[in-house]
């Protein structure tokens, strides 16, 4: 696996650290939104379905630190919108790496060469590359000719300046396996350090819901593209192996959607990063108020097919610190790409889905227009 060494050895302490006090809830990956806005529009991305005020909305510099601190999470995911759209995210970044906090920056790079030089190498520092496959492939996926070959050359460039680059990539039902392991053959040739990949998940208001993957779909695609890297051992990931061996259907993994709290313009989100259905003040509030026990798959219909890093990512690392041999057993023969399944989460017993976007966000903006008329009235008196 594409994970050095000491970023395996602090995650992993920390994780002691925290089972050791008998936390049983505690975030792994901090997903940090300091922005919605984007400059593409991709059709399977619900991310920038907000009003124009609320995509012109910023978290600050200081806003961005507090939430770090307050999380204490290991690993910093810096998402969005397009994060370097942000006039400040060098300073976002740096303060987050002097926290020695690995800081992943994703990016769809068609700003990556311009922004490069903001940026300096460093072990904390992973610039996270958006690519859903090969030219064509990514074209498609983000609605946009061109974009593929523009992301490729920021990728050398950052590898020629010393960078530790990754992609990610995000897979739909209309994805070919062999197609897919010749795009994970030809990235690697590149000299990227590593790959994090995902099925897509079926945002509500995406604007393709034709090609989100069923979970059954998700298991037999994954099967069918380790099985052409010798149980994904040809490629580097930037992923826990027991993640992919969940993938690919041989893990009975329940979502932990605290391992991966989302912060954004508008607060702490409940209850992960793909649902928006609230909103807590502070991390503590986010944790010790939310009702986790009623999402996830089984639990909530808008989690039924969901087989995401972000939800299950946490699960397959906690079990790899609690279980190294099992882990070690799948690093050293890959992932098993046949034979039976685990058993699948019954949905018998799934509330239906709430549609609560529109309401939440038009309760925020009604906070937000409070709170600034509040401070226009302090300011006059």
């Amino acid at each position: 696996m594409a994970i050095p060494f000491l970023q395996k050895a602090r995650i992993g302490a920390y994780i002691l650290r925290q089972q050791l006090a008998r936390h049983r809830r505690y975030p792994l990956v901090l997903m940090l939104e300091p922005l919605f806005r984007c400059n593409l529009a991709c059709a399977g991305c619900g991310k920038i379905d907000y009003p124009t005020d609320i995509l012109d909305r910023r978290l600050s510099v200081d806003e961005c630190l507090a939430a770090v601190d307050e999380c204490g999470a290991p690993v910093v995911s810096i998402a969005g919108g397009e994060p370097l759209l942000h006039k400040e995210i060098a300073a976002i970044a740096a303060g987050i790496v002097a926290r020695r906090k690995f800081v992943y920056l994703c990016t769809n790079a068609l700003l990556m060469k311009k922004r490069l030089a903001l940026f300096e190498p460093s072990p904390y520092f992973i610039w996270s590359v958006h690519l859903d496959g090969d030219q064509s492939m990514h074209d498609k996926s983000v609605c946009e000719d061109g974009v593929f070959d523009r992301a490729v050359a920021a990728i050398r460039e950052a590898k020629a300046r010393g960078f530790r680059v990754n992609i990610n990539c995000t897979l739909f039902n209309n994805a070919e396996p062999e197609r897919v392991a010749r795009f994970f053959d030809d990235i690697a040739a590149i000299g990227i350090d590593g790959m994090t990949v995902s099925p897509g998940y079926a945002y509500e208001r995406a604007p393709d819901q034709a090609h989100f993957l069923t979970r059954t779909r998700t298991k037999e695609l994954f099967r069918n593209i380790l099985r052409r890297g010798r149980g994904g051992r040809a490629w580097s990931f930037s992923q826990s192996g027991l993640f992919l061996d969940f993938l690919a259907g041989n893990q009975e993994y329940r979502c932990t959607p605290w391992g991966n709290p989302t912060r954004n313009v508008f607060g702490w989100q409940r209850p992960c990063y793909l649902l928006g259905e609230g909103y807590a003040a502070t991390f503590r509030e986010l944790m010790e108020t939310t009702d986790w026990d009623s999402y996830g798959t089984g639990n909530y219909e808008k989690c039924a097919d969901c087989m995401v890093h972000s939800g299950y990512e946490a699960t397959a690392v906690t079990d790899s610190v609690r279980h190294p041999l099992k882990a070690l057993a799948v690093s050293l023969r890959g992932v098993r790409t046949d034979g039976p399944m685990a058993p699948e989460i019954p949905l018998d017993s799934q509330r239906p889905a709430q549609y609560v976007f529109s309401h939440n966000v038009e309760l925020e903006r009604s906070h937000s227009g409070a709170a600034k008329a509040r401070s226009q009235a302090s300011t006059s008196a």
